[in-house]
């Protein structure tokens, strides 16, 4: 098989990259575009022998990367980031036929960002620390350690920003890498391997095994070398790497899948109300941040109603790549079709689509607003993970925090209200990792970030991410006892 691919006219390599070398698999799978289905590439498909030299070449890395000076893992990521942005055109075109999301969001946003997260944690190490503290004239030190080898396994909706939300802190911190991409999506994580390496980064600090979850993702998160694991996925999932990390103890960090709230108070902007809800069906809402449930008070439901039907149904769906276009295609067909089982469950259940409610041509989802939905119902409940919204409605305050918070779920919520003292009151009752006020997806790496309930376990961003991917310490050291040796 071919070890190469032209993908939007970028030389792609398809095999992995293991202790600085590229490595060849007997078998492939094949990567499809969600824009027209056509076969992209043939991916070295990887399994417990590929997983064991991936850790094996990553613990022999380890020692001399957790040894180099802050300031030189630092420069490395900077240099990192200047590769990116020196390709950030070809990153963008590769990953949108890869995975469908919009080129100029890609362009604009997605590339630029993943650039910043290298830049971002290599300036936070460097200002890494506690303040020294003192205990009975004894004094504590605190030091963030490198842990060892650690396994990342990224998602397919934001393949190579949510690679660098991981990677970057978790190599600034001075542990090696084993990053496995989705299959859905492995292609600029292999770009990223060559962007690192003529960056300079040695050889075995960042290694890349591409294959199925069942299969290469096993034989990684059970491997008995890995010190860290960090996933972004489903629940189900998580639940296997943790079975998989609890007979080592491997310490976890999870970002898991969401549906979160809008709540849409009387008193709100009723425009900035159904900005905001329109906005939910970025990525043809395969984010697991959106608020897929408006929760909107019942004396305007029906306005606000009528206004995001007008406003959504200006929105253009079609080829990413086309500048006017809003909304893309789902990622695969298998994801196309257990979306409209959703949808069609619903249906049959007694909802009523206000908007949409079926399937387009290809691998296109019409925008979906469902009204007539029980809380206790599988499309209130469970995560879709595309263009389809629910609409109730409440009548009180402690009712619309009440269907909030009345899912398993806990990574995010956003609320519109023009009252400040009652913005206080609801976010401090939400169950929710992240709640934003009358804004959106206002993202600050020094923030924590991750899930509550079945959303996740841990917080990473800022310290916390050092926190997560390092041993911290604490010396204590006493005021007497060094002995004269001169």
């Amino acid at each position: 098989m071919p070890d190469h691919s032209t993908v939007a006219g970028v030389p792609v390599d398809t095999r992995h990259w293991i202790g600085g070398r590229r490595v060849a698999s007997a078998a492939t799978f094949t990567d499809h575009s969600p824009i027209d289905g056509r076969a992209l590439a043939e991916i070295a498909r990887g399994g417990q022998a590929e997983a064991d030299a991936a850790v094996a070449a990553a613990t022999a890395a380890f020692p001399a990367w957790a040894a180099t000076p802050r300031t030189d893992r630092a420069d490395l990521l900077h240099a990192i980031a200047d590769g990116v942005e020196a390709r950030l055109e070809e990153l963008a075109a590769v990953e949108t036929a890869d995975n469908g999301a919009l080129l100029r969001s890609h362009r604009r946003g997605v590339m630029p960002r993943v650039a910043h997260n290298f830049r971002f944690f290599a300036d936070w190490l460097r200002t890494l620390g506690h303040p020294d503290f003192d205990t009975r004239g004894h004094r504590n030190r605190v030091s963030w350690d490198p842990a060892g080898p650690c396994v990342l396994i990224t998602p397919w909706n934001a393949p190579l920003m949510l690679a660098s939300w991981k990677l970057a802190p978790a190599l600034a911190a001075g542990n090696t890498v084993v990053l496995k991409p989705a299959e859905w999506s492995p292609l600029t994580a292999s770009l990223l391997a060559d962007i690192a390496a003529d960056a300079g980064l040695p050889p075995g600090v960042l290694n890349v095994v591409q294959g199925l979850g069942a299969e290469a993702g096993s034989a990684l998160v059970a491997h008995p070398d890995v010190r860290r694991i960090s996933f972004t996925g489903s629940v189900p999932t998580a639940r296997r790497i943790a079975a998989a990390a609890a007979d080592r103890l491997t310490p976890l960090s999870l970002e898991l899948g969401g549906k979160s709230p809008l709540l849409v108070f009387a008193d709100a902007d009723l425009d900035l109300a159904v900005d905001l809800a329109v906005g939910q069906y970025d990525n043809a809402g395969q984010v697991c941040l959106a608020a897929t449930r408006l929760l909107v008070e019942s004396s305007v439901a029906e306005e606000f109603t009528r206004r995001f039907a007008e406003r959504a149904a200006a929105l253009v769906q079609g080829d990413p790549r086309e500048e006017a276009t809003d909304i893309g295609p789902t990622i695969h067909e298998r994801q196309l079709e257990k979306i409209d089982g959703f949808v069609r469950r619903a249906l049959d259940a007694g909802a009523t689509a206000v908007l949409g409610g079926h399937r387009g041509d290809g691998q296109y989802y019409a925008p979906t607003l469902l009204t007539g939905v029980a809380q206790d119902s599988e499309i209130v409940q469970e995560e879709v993970f595309g263009p389809v919204l629910t609409l109730q409605t409440f009548t009180t305050e402690d009712e619309a925090v009440a269907l909030a918070n009345g899912t398993r779920f806990g990574l995010a919520a956003t609320l519109a209200t023009g009252d400040p003292e009652r913005a206080e009151r609801v976010t401090g009752r939400l169950s929710a990792g992240t709640v934003w006020v009358n804004c959106f997806f206002v993202r600050d790496l020094r923030a924590p970030f991750g899930g509550s309930r079945q959303s996740g376990v841990g917080r990473e961003g800022g310290t916390w991410s050092f926190d997560f991917y390092c041993d911290v310490k604490n010396t204590v050291t006493a005021p007497k006892g060094w002995h004269d040796h001169g």
